[in-house]
């Protein structure tokens, strides 16, 4: 099922009443809106005078709703997801666990050779210098030994942005709007991850002890340059602007409902989360040896 992703940046009053988030104002009682909760996806929560019953949040737990909250810069700083969501729960971490070194680096050769796939049909697309990131595709090992994923990142965000741009968590503009799109498909991510039955702390690549989402990192790469895509196309419309507004974010949690292509077939990118994730799990149980990983259409 489709889902909806609502950003919330006003003063409000979340409750749940008929099965459905009621979005009221504080003030005055005044009903903004309502939203089933089976409908809802993902619910970012950008404003300090935000308040929310407990009965909501139980219930979108119940229903895998990712919440996300932000910081006093308005950017995402903590998600709320269920502990479990997945009958199978134990059987699924177990399988989790005991994936095998050589199988984790195959996983690993394959999700980067799809990022870089990816990041080469932004720049082709944009008709920008992309023929090097054929090579580069090309020559992933197991395990990415050889750091192809890096070599490719010089040249994707050289030719993407500017030869003097640095890729940054805290660097200079344009590097907010990347950081907050990357902080949104995370947390899609992190929802699939817990949906499927895995723990997110696992990654098959990413290793790191004051990381508790290590999978989703590894998860998401892929899927970074969908991001990429709509940030570009909202800078190229607004040259100018260097602020994370309003009309930015919900340009920005489109993202969840983009068509993507996987398996041959055209999907929604939340949906195309769940398939990925779920065919991870199917590699680790030896069902399936290739991960579904989606493309640009």
């Amino acid at each position: 099922m489709i889902t909806r992703s609502i950003y919330i940046g006003n003063p409000a009053y979340l409750k749940l009443k008929d099965e459905q988030m009621y979005i009221m104002e504080p003030e005055s009682g005044q009903m903004k809106g309502k939203v089933p909760v089976e409908d809802l996806g993902l619910l970012m929560l950008d404003h300090f005078q935000i308040t929310i019953s407990h009965q909501l949040i139980q219930r979108m737990m119940g229903n895998n709703v990712v919440v996300v909250s932000c910081d006093a810069h308005h950017l995402p700083h903590g998600i709320m997801l269920p502990l479990h969501g997945h009958t199978e729960f134990s059987d699924r971490i177990k399988d989790q666990m005991e994936a095998s070194e050589p199988l984790k680096k195959q996983l690993w050769k394959q999700t980067i050779e799809c990022k870089i796939e990816n990041q080469k049909e932004v720049l082709r697309r944009l008709g920008n210098y992309y023929e090097p990131m054929i090579d580069y595709r090309n020559n992933v090992k197991s395990g990415d030994l050889t750091n192809m994923e890096g070599i490719a990142a010089q040249h994707y965000w050289k030719y993407l942005i500017s030869l003097d741009f640095l890729r940054q968590r805290f660097g200079d503009s344009p590097n907010q709007f990347f950081n907050f799109g990357y902080s949104v498909l995370r947390s899609i991510v992190a929802r699939a991850i817990v949906e499927t039955g895995l723990l997110p702390v696992l990654g098959i690549f990413h290793k790191n002890k004051y990381n508790p989402y290590c999978l989703a990192d590894d998860m998401m790469e892929p899927y970074r340059p969908f991001v990429d895509w709509l940030v570009m196309d909202w800078l190229t419309r607004n040259p100018e602007t260097e602020d994370l507004t309003k009309e930015f974010k919900a340009h920005i949690l489109q993202i969840a409902t983009k068509d993507v292509k996987i398996d041959d077939k055209t999907r929604p990118l939340m949906v195309a989360v769940k398939t990925t994730v779920s065919s991870l799990y199917k590699c680790y149980t030896g069902e399936k040896r290739q991960i579904s990983y989606p493309e640009l259409i």
